[in-house]
């Protein structure tokens, strides 16, 4: 049986400082098992108005507090993350299919991001400009005011707190809504720290699309983040569109990782299965380098290399602490996913190992095993579109031109990896191919304060970083003459 101590004692929706009641219910299901863990609130658009209207009342005094006394705050909610850290893990492994060791790298970057954005506070500044001797130009930064950020399912306990803290300590008022599917761990965030904060400063409204697009309409909601699907960028983007505001967007990758010649093939295998994050998100990550374009003088070995990695990665109930790899997060993605399987075999590609596994952790789980596919071209399905979940295709190539050609081929630009021995070639491909996020000899890590973001449909803006931070502030022009 399950243990569910870790769950949250609060079903309603956290605003204006306190729990309260909602409208419909969400039902979070365990996607290992089938079990249902609990049902939640979610908010219709009339509690996200009143809501809405409760933050941008209180907001103006926590922009007018020194950003010191709003660090401390933070710091408190930091500390407090971190001192539950280890429960919000279990949480997030029951209620996304992630694996509890997968989970632990959340905690990791949630810390580091949240204290990088604490530190980064005195940035927050503007700049003087030269003018006539009685003049005096100077320009400062003040924040937008209620901003709303929605986030996904695969890192529901990540995002709820990185997504909180740039803005927070810009002086904004938040409102994060979670994921329908995975809705838990942000609610236990406000029971432990969402009281740090002055009431209707940080706020958690579970719901489905109409939670969404209520906030992305709003008025008063001066910007909208998303971390997402490309389909729920556009949607997010027409809603905002409502009203002139500014929109941060994170949303879908198709991500080629380059292999060139005479590069280490076991370093070779090793990055390229590291690049899927199977035992992270069971590929369930925008980040993902899930199109290997492998050089055909040593693509015979990578393929049967990867082949021979995936077949060794153990599926598990995701909240056992030793499990490699989890299960997909809901059965609709479990279906779509399993349905590119069938797509990949009718194209014509290779499946050399994966597929619905024969013994399932769960009979009523979501499990799929790694999948190579090889001998795909571009024009497939597999190559061109995103997944979003545990399938590799592998392209060969011969010519540098043509795998930029082939990298570049898809309407995504989120990252990419290089693998040689070459540096020229690597700088220069790094250059060459469309996307925000370049690994050279690597693939998957985050480093906080580097920028993360994409080119093309992949999004707008950068975010881990001090432009994030500033993204929630506007510039104010002051001149003075000096009489």
């Amino acid at each position: 049986m399950t243990n569910l101590s870790c769950l949250p004692e609060n079903t309603g929706l956290f605003f204006n400082g306190a729990f309260q009641d909602g409208d419909g219910l969400l039902t979070s299901i365990n996607p290992a098992t089938g079990e249902m863990l609990m049902e939640v609130s979610g908010a219709s658009a009339e509690i996200v108005n009143r809501a809405i209207i409760q933050a941008s009342n209180t907001q103006p005094a926590w922009a007018k507090a020194d950003v010191r006394e709003r660090v401390s705050c933070v710091r408190k909610f930091i500390d407090a993350i971190e001192a539950n850290a280890q429960d919000l893990a279990t949480l997030d492994s029951l209620d996304t299919g992630n694996p509890y060791q997968g989970m632990q790298i959340d905690v990791k970057i949630s810390l580091a991001v949240m204290d990088l954005f604490a530190g980064l506070a005195p940035e927050i500044k503007g700049e003087s400009f030269p003018g006539p001797g009685d003049r005096i130009n100077f320009s400062v930064r003040e924040p937008l005011g209620v901003v709303a950020r929605i986030v996904p399912f695969n890192h529901p306990f990540m995002f709820a707190c990185i997504k909180s803290v740039a803005p927070l300590i810009a002086g904004n008022a938040v409102i994060i809504k979670p994921s329908e599917h995975t809705p838990l761990s942000a609610l236990r965030i406000a029971e432990i720290a969402g009281n740090f904060f002055p009431p209707g400063i940080f706020n958690i409204l579970n719901g489905g699309r109409e939670t969404g697009s209520a906030l992305a309409q709003h008025p008063k909601v001066r910007n909208v983040s998303l971390v997402g699907s490309v389909p729920t960028g556009r949607a997010v983007l027409a809603d905002a569109s409502c009203a002139v505001k500014s929109v941060l967007l994170e949303l879908g990758g198709k991500n080629p990782l380059v292999i060139c010649p005479e590069v280490d093939i076991d370093f070779a295998i090793a990055t390229a299965v590291k690049g899927m994050n199977l035992s992270w998100t069971a590929g369930q990550s925008c980040g993902s380098t899930s199109r290997l374009l492998v050089h055909e003088s040593i693509y015979k070995d990578v393929v049967e290399g990867v082949t021979e990695s995936f077949r060794g990665l153990t599926l598990g109930i995701p909240s056992d602490h030793e499990t490699e790899m989890g299960c997909l997060t809901t059965k609709p993605h479990f279906e779509k996913v399993r349905e590119y399987l069938d797509i990949g075999l009718s194209e014509g590609a290779k499946m050399t190992t994966g597929g619905i596994p024969k013994n399932m952790p769960h009979p009523d789980g979501y499990f799929i095993r790694p999948t190579l596919f090889s001998d795909v071209s571009p024009s497939m399905r597999v190559a061109n579109e995103e997944i979003f979940g545990p399938i590799l295709s592998v392209l060969p190539w011969s010519k540098n031109d043509q795998v930029i050609d082939i990298a570049n081929s898809v309407d995504f630009g989120l990252t990419a990896g290089i693998l040689s021995n070459d540096i020229n070639q690597a700088l220069r491909m790094s250059k060459e191919i469309q996307a925000g996020y370049v690994w050279i000899n690597n693939s998957s890590d985050h480093y906080p304060g580097v920028p993360f973001g994409g080119f093309k449909d992949s999004g707008l803006g950068r975010e881990e970083c001090l432009e994030e931070m500033l993204a929630y502030t506007q510039l104010k022009a002051i001149n003075i003459h000096l009489r």
